[in-house]
Parts: structure tokens; sequence; C-alpha cells
């Protein structure tokens, strides 16, 4: 490939960084908090509540994440076209643009959001797992609250102790944005299989796996920095 093509695929490639970085941006957003919600129903003492929790986990973390992106994406139509679907289910679904990039991009996010809640959710849960019990009979007994225990004493130290593993979840979530792809949902790794046979070079796919590249170490280099700040004991 000349200079000048390589030029205009760049261009034409940084366009579409843009809807991954939204993929990434949102997925971070709502998975974790909602895992640090999966993870304490996981902990409940109210049975029924724990193994529902326990289910979703399983489905979540046992099946592939392409298949859920696969069964969000066309679940609406065959919602639509089910016969026996109850009547409820039509009347939320009715005026739903199944064609439009924006139900494409929501069910995408779904898929990926309770994805990653799921994983999420069994780090948080080995976090708080991991604080001695005798701290929050420290706590009552110093006349805190069952809130102002976890928030004051316990997330803060829940936070140090699951960074390095949250950190690899997200580099992982950097690569996984390309199957997002697959649905398809037009970001970088789309375009660089749709630009394949246009320049007839593997040009466009090493582009998308140097922006991957790219991306993955600076969050390394990020997280690196935020434990060595939070590894105060030393």
């Amino acid at each position: 490939m000349s200079q000048e093509q390589l030029g205009t695929l760049f261009r034409l490639m940084l366009q579409y960084v843009i809807p991954t970085l939204k993929i990434f941006g949102f997925t971070l957003l709502w998975s974790i908090p909602l895992g640090m919600i999966v993870a304490l129903l996981k902990m409940c003492r109210f049975r029924p509540v724990s193994w529902l929790t326990n289910i979703y986990i399983l489905i979540m973390r046992g099946t592939p994440l392409l298949l859920q992106l696969i069964v969000a994406q066309y679940s609406v139509p065959y919602l639509l076209k089910w016969k026996s679907c109850p009547a409820f289910i039509h009347s939320l679904l009715d005026g739903v643009d199944i064609r439009s990039s924006g139900y494409t991009f929501t069910m995408l996010l779904i898929a990926f959001v309770l994805n990653y809640a799921a994983y999420f959710a069994e780090i948080f849960r080995g976090g708080i797992e991991a604080i001695p019990k005798g701290q929050y009979e420290a706590a009552g007994a110093l006349g805190f609250s069952r809130m102002q225990t976890f928030f004051r004493i316990i997330l803060p130290q829940v936070v140090k102790r699951v960074v390095p593993a949250s950190s690899n979840e997200i580099i992982t979530l950097v690569k996984d944005t390309s199957l997002a792809s697959a649905i398809p949902y037009m970001e970088i790794m789309y375009i660089a299989k749709k630009q394949v046979p246009t320049y007839a070079s593997l040009t466009p796919l090493f582009m998308a796996g140097a922006f991957y590249f790219i991306f993955a170490t600076v969050l390394t280099l990020v997280f690196g920095y935020i434990e060595k700040k939070l590894n105060y004991y030393k």
C-alpha cells in the first residue's frame, strides 16, 4: 500500500474509534455498579435471591459473549414474530425500530453490561469476603451502622483489593469490543474487515490491532499507577 492509501485508511478508521470507545465507556459505567449490586445479592442470606443470582452469573460466565450479543440483537425480532408471545410484551416492543443504529447499540450494550457485571460481581464478592469479620464487629462496637461500616470502612479496602483483578477485566473489555463487529455494529474492527477486500491487504486489520494494543497499553500504565497509589501499606 502507498503512503497516501495508508493515510486515507488511517483517517477512515479514526472515525470509527469513537463508537468503539462508546461501547467501552458505557459498559464500564453500568457494569461496575451493577456488579457491586449483584455481588451483594449473591451474598444475601435469603436463599432464593442468592440462588437466582448464582444462576445469572453461571449463564453469563458459562456462555460466550459473542452468543450473548447475537441473542440480544435478535431477541426482539423473534419476540415480535412469536405468535404465542404475551400481548403486553408486544405492546412494550411496539414502535421499536430494529433496523436503527440506536437499537443495535442498545442491545449491544445490554449484552456487554450483563456479561461484565457478572465478572465484576465475582471480583467484588471476593474482595468483600476477604475483609476480616472482626472489622465488622469493631465497627459495630464503635457505633457504626451497617451502611456506615460498609461505605466508610469496608468499601475503601475492597477497592484496593480488587483493582488488580478489575484492571484485567477492563483490559479484556478493550479487546472484546471487537466482537461488536459480528452484530454488525459500525466500530473499528467492523470497518477494518470491510476494507480488507478494498485494499486487497491485511493492513486494515493490523491497523485495528495497533489501536487495541495502544489502548490496552495506556490502560495498563494507568492501572499500574493506581495500584502504586493504593499501595499505602508499604
